[in-house]
Parts: structure tokens; sequence; C-alpha cells
């Protein structure tokens, strides 16, 4: 599908047929990220909100595996390093 960039400001648009939006479950106000690859595309992602909680969880299970070691300074000083 091509698309018309059309001057917005200062800027450049591009106008999004509805048919790729209802696709992507975007809506009026929704929010995306934009990235140009290496070989210069242009590549629009629906925004992930942050959710805090989630991430406080994921956080608590990853240092739950963590191995619970002698510090890098605890070394030292058991060398006189310190």
């Amino acid at each position: 599908m091509r698309l018309q960039l059309s001057k917005w400001g200062n800027s450049l648009a591009v106008r999004l047929p509805v048919e790729c939006t209802r696709a992507a479950g975007l809506q009026e106000g929704d929010t995306v990220d934009a990235e140009v690859t290496p070989m210069g595309e242009i590549r629009l992602t629906p925004a992930q909100a942050f959710d805090k909680t989630a991430f406080l969880e994921r956080l608590r299970k990853l240092h739950a595996k963590m191995p619970m070691t002698t510090t890098t300074v605890e070394m030292m000083r058991q060398e006189d390093r310190y």
C-alpha cells in the first residue's frame, strides 16, 4: 500500500488508512513507537504502556534466581587489596 506524505507544520505526516489501524488495534489518541532500521525502513509499532507492577514482579523473580555470592569489595578485603 502506498501512502503520500503531506506537510503538517514544519513536519511531514502520513495518514494511516482505517484498515491498517484496525488491524493493529489502534484508535485515535493511541501512541506508537517509530523506528528507522539500518535499511532505511520506517517501522511503527503500538506503544506498550509501562506496567510498574508487572516490572517489579519480574524483577523479584529474577532476583530470587540470582545466587548470593561474595561482593567484589569483600573479595578485595579478604585478599588484602583494600
